[in-house]
């Protein structure tokens, strides 16, 4: 996340944040006599009568303005600068709700929505157990869970931001052959730790209230990806933000893997029971959480199948479950039906 802030920074929230807190609103009489600043700040006359906004501002809090800043070349060179710096924490807390609330929805909606189109059977929303408007409910209940997702998630990104994890720059750090490894433990780590967190949500105590929502679609569609109540969406993230804290982890490479999971969570609600493949008892796929949706207690795993099986919940795909099955069938039934009613 802090590359992020920093492109949205460079980009775009230096001059929103310029354009919101100038120097120049905290350089008045007024704002020195508040005593806002030290006496022995170097302060600029205004070039003219503040406006209101600026008077109005003057009296928000902000950390002491190095003289440098107040210096009458900066300013009449029209080189506007926010009083609040980059790595003032309220300014990267408010910078990084708008920009997680803003990268959410783009990529629930990019990927979802590409996903949605291309990839899902929609054959599927013929199914006797497909909900109603479930796609506009779907998308309904993600946009509610987004904003304390967000909140909860905030945080474990500020911590990130300030310098508090085992992210690191340079490869030759710990060399390519880690980076590799990382990867590989990366998944495996958060696989196996959602595993038994998702496992926990299906326990009586809470599954009514947590995560039974998310199992309204038992027939899912990509949009039903991050259809969570917000504390669900957000407990099975947290193995994303335990890693970085424990193990080194690649800057970049974290911020593509953390796209990645979220891609993978879009992809395996497709309700795909594409069988026998290479993989189909290592990777958890579409077709093994298409499973998880139908019968509630098996294949709680992410990405791979290992964890399933050590806590014997796996369930083996096979055209038989498929639940296109039940489609055709009804619709042979309403044929049939059809035809009787025409004889």
């Amino acid at each position: 996340m802090d590359i992020v802030l920093k492109l949205a920074d460079d980009y775009v929230l230096d001059r929103a944040w310029a354009a919101l807190l100038p120097v120049s609103a905290f350089t008045t009489a007024s704002s020195n006599a508040a005593g806002l600043y030290n006496a022995s700040s170097h302060v600029l006359p205004p070039a003219s009568q503040p406006s209101a906004w600026s008077q109005l501002i003057s009296y928000i809090p902000h950390p002491p303005l190095p003289n440098e800043l107040l210096t009458a070349p900066l300013v009449q060179s029209g080189n506007v600068l926010s009083a609040w710096p980059r790595d003032y924490m309220p300014r990267q807390i408010i910078s990084l709700l708008a920009i997680t609330l803003v990268g959410i929805h783009l990529l629930y909606f990019i990927f979802a929505g590409l996903s949605y189109k291309f990839i899902f059977n929609h054959e599927m929303m013929k199914h006797p157990r497909f909900l109603k408007n479930q796609v506009k409910l779907e998308i309904q209940s993600s946009l509610k869970a987004f904003p304390g997702m967000t909140a909860l998630t905030l945080p474990w990104f500020l911590a990130e931001v300030r310098g508090h994890t085992k992210l690191y720059d340079d490869v030759s750090e710990y060399g390519w052959g880690y980076i590799f490894f990382s990867i590989f433990f990366f998944l495996v780590f958060t696989d196996y730790c959602i595993y038994w967190i998702h496992r926990w949500e299906h326990n009586p105590i809470c599954y009514k209230w947590l995560h039974k929502p998310h199992h309204k679609w038992l027939i899912p569609t990509p949009f039903a990806s991050h259809a969570f109540h917000p504390l669900d969406g957000y407990a099975q993230s947290l193995p994303y933000h335990f890693f970085i804290h424990l193990f080194p982890l690649h800057r970049k490479l974290y911020l593509g893997l953390f796209v990645f999971v979220n891609f993978w969570s879009i992809l395996i609600h497709d309700s795909d029971m594409i069988t026998d493949h290479p993989l189909e008892k290592i990777i958890n796929g579409p077709a093994h959480h298409t499973l998880h949706h139908l019968y509630f207690t098996v294949n709680y795993g992410q990405y791979f199948t290992l964890a399933d099986r050590m806590g014997n919940s796996y369930r083996q795909p096979a055209s038989e479950l498929d639940p296109m099955r039940e489609v055709k069938a009804a619709e042979a039934q309403k044929q049939k039906e059809a035809l009787g009613k025409n004889q």
